[in-house]
């Protein structure tokens, strides 16, 4: 499939993968695919970066490869690892038929056919369907070393094998970069993307994009849950529940035939929204209902 050719084109392509985008991120959007320039998304945990680069795959029936990031990836980790096992039975082979010569032996270990391939030499290659979506998750894990590293990668679209050489992407795959920000991610990375900050989405938003994703749940429910976490997200907590955990109490609420808010639902399945226990038994007692109460106005169709 072709890339969307208007900001109106995106929203209606992540549409059909049930992504509701605003128009802001849908403009950014557009823009990083049509200029062929890397999408840094940005924002708290579950406001749904990672699923942007699924619906785009998907959307446009590309291939999705994902680095996901962690402290102490390094550039081999990313982009190519040699098969030591394979080329140390060919050696053994080689020894055992008496045809070890050293320099014949060197350049035929050192081909792609032992070669294992990283996301980012995958990212390089030509996909079916088109260039690939390369989704490098959560690049603040990552240390300043690694950021380095991409550079390259990303201005270029291009990898250095030492003992093949350079690799360059016949046409760059779509780049999409995201950050939770729990460090700052270097501007010389920045500045080879277009930068867009995913925040909580208002009321009827997260509304519309609950319906999206749980449409068995009935608008009234789904009306009560929204309010409910976003009442919680004013609260004074160590992790403020996303959209992703929205969805997931909306699930489980739904799984328990559950059709209304109360006090004791909220206790019985609080571990769908909340994951650290301070902020678990902040909620106790009478806490859950008051919260509850402050929400029910928000719930209210205007």
């Amino acid at each position: 499939m072709n890339k969307p050719s208007s900001i109106d084109a995106v929203q209606d392509l992540l549409a059909g993968q049930n992504y509701v985008c605003g128009r802001a991120l849908a403009t950014v959007t557009f823009l990083s695919l049509t200029l062929g320039r890397p999408l840094f998304l940005e924002g708290e945990a579950g406001t749904g970066k990672t699923e942007i680069a699924k619906a785009i795959a998907a959307g446009l029936g590309r291939k999705l490869i994902r680095l996901q990031c962690y402290e102490g990836l390094d550039a081999s980790s990313a982009v190519y690892e040699w098969n030591f096992a394979e080329q140390m039975i060919a050696i053994r082979t080689a020894e055992a038929s008496g045809g070890a010569d050293r320099d014949v032996l060197k350049n035929e270990l050192f081909t792609e056919e032992y070669l294992i391939e990283r996301p980012l030499l995958q990212a390089m290659r030509d996909q079916p369907g088109g260039p690939p979506v390369l989704l490098i998750d959560e690049i603040d894990r990552t240390d300043e070393p690694f950021e380095a590293f991409l550079l390259e990668a990303l201005s270029d679209f291009q990898v250095t094998i030492p003992e093949l050489g350079t690799i360059k992407a016949p046409e760059p795959p779509i780049v999409i970069l995201t950050s939770n920000r729990t460090r700052e991610v270097h501007d010389a990375l920045k500045r080879r993307c277009l930068y867009h900050w995913v925040d909580y989405p208002e009321f009827e938003r997260e509304v519309e994009i609950l319906q999206a994703r749980a449409p068995e749940a009935a608008d009234a429910l789904s009306r009560e849950v929204v309010a409910f976490v976003q009442q919680l997200r004013t609260e004074d907590l160590f992790k403020k529940p996303g959209v992703a955990e929205t969805i997931d109490w909306a699930k489980c609420l739904l799984a328990l035939d559950v059709i209304s808010l109360s006090p004791e639902v909220i206790a019985d399945t609080i571990g769908a929204i909340l994951k650290y226990q301070d902020d678990i038994q902040k909620l106790q007692g009478s806490e859950a209902k008051r919260i509850l109460d402050e929400a029910s106005a928000a719930a209210e169709p205007a």
